[in-house]
């Protein structure tokens, strides 16, 4: 007997449960019907959609930029002239990454503007030929370290989270590490420029190709060479 009624009542809300289920069906298909009118009624071009997503990442790097606007989270605060946050298309497929701002670089507030960024800007326009705003170019450190010394690391542990911001909300297909400060921070390893380069590695799920800082080739012109190949497995990789 009542294994009987617990059977009904089972049966009952069972019954109930497919009647609410097949209202709320009802509705939710009306819903999207409705929605996908209105939607092919007022949706934006591709090319709308993509001007959104571009200005949204603007936004978001300006917004990382203004945090910084005022940092002294080291000393290098206190000695820059104008903080070097980075310059390109938010929406790069490609970004480079360098270790710090020079005297020019300080000067103008813009990073690789001094004689290694024109061999930097050669780079992108002559052999790759892509025009400079089409990429991105930021430096591990946002602020020039005096006479150019290397960063030290109590410097890239402040910095690199700043960075790391910009890499996440650019979300590029390759980053390219230039020299080896850049290389060794984005990569947590001490393993010299000289062997990392001429192969891809991965940083947060994106390909990273370690080559020579310009810097070095004004010094070493020799070695151009082999950056011209890094750059090349680069632009075959993004089917340029």
């Amino acid at each position: 007997m009542d294994e009987n009624i617990s059977g009904t009542v089972k049966n009952e809300l069972q019954a109930e449960l497919l009647n609410v289920v097949k209202a709320l069906k009802g509705k939710v298909v009306n819903r999207d019907l409705s929605v996908g009118i209105e939607w092919k009624k007022t949706r934006p071009s591709a090319v709308g959609l993509v001007k959104a997503l571009n200005s949204s990442k603007e936004e978001m790097l300006k917004k990382v930029h203004n945090e910084m606007a005022g940092c002294q989270l080291c000393p290098l605060g206190k000695t820059r002239k104008k903080l070097v946050f980075g310059a390109g298309n938010p929406d790069a497929r490609i970004v480079f990454v360098g270790e710090a701002p020079g005297a020019d670089e300080d000067e103008q507030g813009l990073p690789f503007v001094g004689r290694a960024g024109q061999l930097l800007t050669d780079i992108i326009v002559k052999g790759m030929k892509l025009e400079r705003k089409n990429v991105y170019i930021c430096n591990i450190l946002k602020c020039r370290p005096p006479n150019n010394r290397n960063p030290l690391p109590e410097e890239i542990n402040k910095c690199e989270p700043f960075l790391k911001r910009q890499l996440q909300i650019i979300s590029p297909e390759i980053i390219c590490a230039l020299g080896t400060f850049a290389a060794k921070t984005l990569l947590k390893t001490d393993i010299p420029i000289s062997a990392l380069r001429g192969r891809f590695h991965v940083y947060e799920g994106i390909k990273l190709m370690p080559t020579y800082h310009p810097a070095y080739l004004l010094r070493n012109p020799s070695a151009k060479k082999q950056v011209w190949e890094d750059v090349q497995m680069i632009m075959k990789e993004v089917k340029l």
